[in-house]
This record gives structure tokens, C-alpha cells and sequence, in this order.
């Protein structure tokens, strides 16, 4: 078996402030906002699955940051700091300065929120990415399990494939009408999973996927993305069928409450 080496980078940590462009509907529970801005300039996003962490307006309309220690984040207490979550780049089209991040519409966060009334000329905050993981290249095969929250990452990931390679998606997605159009020069399956509006969190859909999934023949990289439990199981599930570490990457995107 090949041994996979993987190439860790990382990134200065900038702070922005990014101006929202232009928005697009997607589909019934995605969201795309581009933004632009003279702070985009010298962004940096070199992984499929890197992640910044957007800054939205708090209770006043304002976008308050907390500042950096060398320990992590310095919260005062009394301050109305802006909400933040973590988002994956989309794309970056360094020679137009935009950057295209897509929200999944879900309930009432502060994200989502914020998201469904995005409108050109409003601004927040974002900061990173602080470093990328460049997955080897010499996979035959690149195989990728998600909700739909890791449908951006895993859209950029066959945008960048290369032709001559394989790539097979699993996608789980609220309901029929969420599937989108995704491009690539792989040689490319994507099987879509409605839940027919069940909870995302409670969900089976990838479960089962992956249980009736022959692995291809040839060296294989798979990765996933969903809500935390759901991401841990379905890794146990590949390392149970003999997938080795470094052939397999599995994140928590988010976590059920």
C-alpha cells in the first residue's frame, strides 16, 4: 500500500472586514453571499475544507471582535461581542477580490439569520483561514460522505479534481429540491439523500450509504463532514472496514443540541 503524505500549512491570522457583493438563492435551504472588500486582498483558502470564522452584527448592529492573546481569545466581560461561527470558503477568485461563502438556512441562528437577509452593501467580520491541509494527490479514488452543510467543501473539492481521477459524493440534503449542480473533471457519482425535511441530526441516510458502499478498487481517501456524533460514527464505521488513518479525514461541522 502507498504510504499518503498530507502537507499541513499555516496561515498568519488576518482579521477582516468583508462587504457583501451580491447574493443568490440557491436552492430552498442554501444561501450564497459574495463578498469583496480592499481587506479581501492577500486572502489566502488552500484547502477544499479550510474554514474562516465570520463576525456578525451583535444586538447594536455592530461587529465586535474579541482580541487575541497569546492563549486564544480575550473575552471582557460586559462587552456585546459579535456572534461567530465557522463557514468554508467556496471560492476565492483572488483576480476578482470575492470571496463566495454559501449559508445553509436552518431555524433561527444568528448566521442563518443574518444570511437571509444579506443584502449588497452590509458587512461583517471574518478572520483566518489559520491553516490548510493539502490531502495528498496520489489517491485513485476520493470518496466524500456529508449533510448539507459540507456541501460547499465538498463542491469546491470536485471542482479542483483533476481529470483521470474518481470521485464518488454522498450527500445528505433536506429534501429533493436541495440538490445542486456541481461541476468537476473527475470522473464523478454523486448520490443525493433527501430526509424528506427530517432532522439532520437524527438522520440515517449517510449511515446507510455508506453500509451498501463497496469500496473501488485502487487507493481510496475518504472523507466526512456532518454533525458531530453522526461524523465520529460514520469514521468508526470506515476504520472498521479496514480504512487506515492517514486514508480517512472526519470533522464535526456542527453539533446537535
Amino acid at each position: 500500500m502507498t504510504t499518503h503524505v498530507h502537507t499541513p500549512l499555516r496561515h498568519p491570522l488576518v482579521f477582516r472586514t468583508l462587504e457583501v457583493q451580491r447574493v443568490e438563492t440557491l436552492t430552498p435551504h442554501m444561501r450564497r453571499v459574495v463578498f469583496g472588500g480592499d481587506e479581501l486582498r492577500g486572502f489566502v483558502s488552500a484547502a477544499p475544507d479550510d474554514h474562516v470564522k465570520l463576525f456578525f452584527p451583535n444586538s447594536r448592529g455592530e461587529i465586535v471582535r474579541p482580541a487575541i492573546g497569546p492563549d486564544g481569545p480575550i473575552h471582557a466581560p460586559g462587552v456585546d461581542y459579535s456572534p461567530m461561527r465557522d463557514y468554508t470558503p467556496r471560492r476565492h477568485d483572488a483576480g476578482a477580490n470575492e470571496l463566495t461563502i454559501d449559508f445553509v438556512l436552518h431555524g433561527d441562528g444568528p448566521a442563518a439569520s443574518w444570511a437571509a437577509q444579506a443584502a449588497p452593501g452590509q458587512t461583517i467580520g471574518a478572520g483566518g483561514p489559520r491553516g490548510s491541509m493539502l490531502v495528498a494527490d496520489d489517491f485513485d479514488t476520493y470518496a466524500m460522505f456529508g449533510d448539507e452543510t459540507a456541501l460547499p467543501a465538498i463542491g469546491r473539492w470536485l471542482e479542483q479534481l483533476p481529470a483521470g481521477k474518481r470521485a464518488v459524493a454522498f450527500v445528505e440534503i433536506p429534501d429533493d429540491a436541495d440538490r445542486q449542480t456541481l461541476a468537476s473533471r473527475a470522473d464523478t457519482t454523486i448520490h443525493w439523500l433527501p430526509r424528506g425535511g427530517a432532522d439532520a441530526a437524527t438522520g440515517t441516510h449517510l449511515e446507510q450509504a455508506l453500509a451498501a458502499w463497496t469500496l473501488p478498487a485502487g487507493e481510496t481517501f475518504c472523507w466526512i463532514a456532518a454533525e458531530s456524533g453522526r461524523a465520529r460514527r460514520l469514521r468508526q464505521a470506515l476504520e472498521g472496514r479496514g480504512v487506515a488513518k492517514d486514508c480517512l479525514k472526519a470533522t464535526g461541522y456542527w453539533k446537535a443540541t
